[in-house]
């Protein structure tokens, strides 16, 4: 196993964080470090709460785990600080204006847009299943009478050969 220097790993995950946003198999094909390094490395820095965006994207695609973490993490810098956090991980001072207020925005006691949503495609699933399920038993009610008149006709012949 190798073991790399402290100042090599930074210089490598600098090259994943933004502004850059390589991505892993890049950075792999181009220093020779395996892909399972790169993402153990990566996982460690967010575990250490650093921003790290899960794919190399722009920043308003970032998941929702991200945008906190850059909102929580610029939160008590001045501006001149902010505009620097801002300026190395590809961001703009109003995008993380946007996320705080879509944060603050959020109410935690009342179901958020989403759970309505699931709520009603819930319901809207139950229906057609329930529709589905009478519709498959009057098919297989059909399928069943089709059998036996053809059934009753092979029997008995049908009113014309009389």
């Amino acid at each position: 196993m190798s073991t790399y220097s402290v100042e090599l790993k930074e210089q490598i995950v600098k090259k994943m964080m933004p502004p850059n946003s390589q991505t892993v198999a890049a950075i792999s094909r181009e220093t020779g470090i395996s892909a399972p390094t790169l993402y153990a490395w990566k996982k460690q820095l967010q575990s250490q709460g650093r921003v790290v965006p899960s794919k190399p994207t722009h920043p308003d695609r970032w998941d929702a785990k991200a945008k906190l973490a850059a909102v929580i993490q610029s939160a008590a810098l001045n501006e001149v600080e902010r505009s620097t956090y801002c300026r190395e991980r590809g961001l703009y001072v109003e995008q993380l204006d946007a996320w705080k207020q879509a944060f603050e925005a959020m109410d935690p006691r009342n179901p958020s847009a989403s759970q309505a949503d699931t709520t009603a495609a819930r319901k809207q699933v139950r229906a057609l299943e329930k529709e589905l399920r009478r519709k498959e038993r009057a098919l297989a009610e059909t399928a069943a009478l089709l059998t036996l008149s053809k059934k009753a006709r092979a029997i008995w012949g049908t009113d014309a050969d009389d």
